[in-house]
């Protein structure tokens, strides 16, 4: 009974250090005031950056994710002594990811404030529309 409890508590700790979700990732909040003096142009610049920035980074994210999750089923399979050396967990880029997040919700607030007519889309209106085109491409 006791080696029971020390595997499924091990088994725990070690699903803990892997990498999370991109779509579970919260957004930080970021005062709508860091941009109160930008214009709507300025703002539209930004958006795009941090829309094209939180991209890169969702990708990035995901894909650590898949290989640590990869690396979890292999090591829970085969050898799972393996899985104390897994170097997974989240890092600086899911805090940035949270960052860029909060900034374009900010971004979001001082343009509808401004009411700048931006047709810009979120990040995750991107993700959504990146997810859909993979599910596409990989059912054809």
């Amino acid at each position: 009974m006791k080696s029971i409890i020390i595997t499924i508590g091990t088994i725990i700790i070690l699903l803990a250090g892997c990498a999370s979700n991109p779509n579970n990732i919260e957004a930080a909040y970021v005062s709508p005031l860091k941009y109160k003096d930008y214009d709507c142009d300025q703002i539209a610049l930004e958006m795009d950056y941090v829309g094209q920035r939180t991209t890169r980074l969702y990708t990035r994210l995901d894909s650590e994710r898949k290989k640590d999750n990869a690396q979890m089923g292999v090591g829970l399979v085969l050898f799972w002594p393996a899985l104390f050396f897994l170097e997974g967990g989240d890092g600086p880029d899911a805090a940035e990811y949270a960052q860029l997040k909060g900034e374009f919700e900010a971004l979001r607030d001082n343009s509808v404030q401004r009411k700048c007519a931006l047709e810009s889309r979120s990040p995750s209106d991107i993700m959504e529309e990146a997810r859909e085109e993979e599910e596409k491409g990989g059912g054809s």
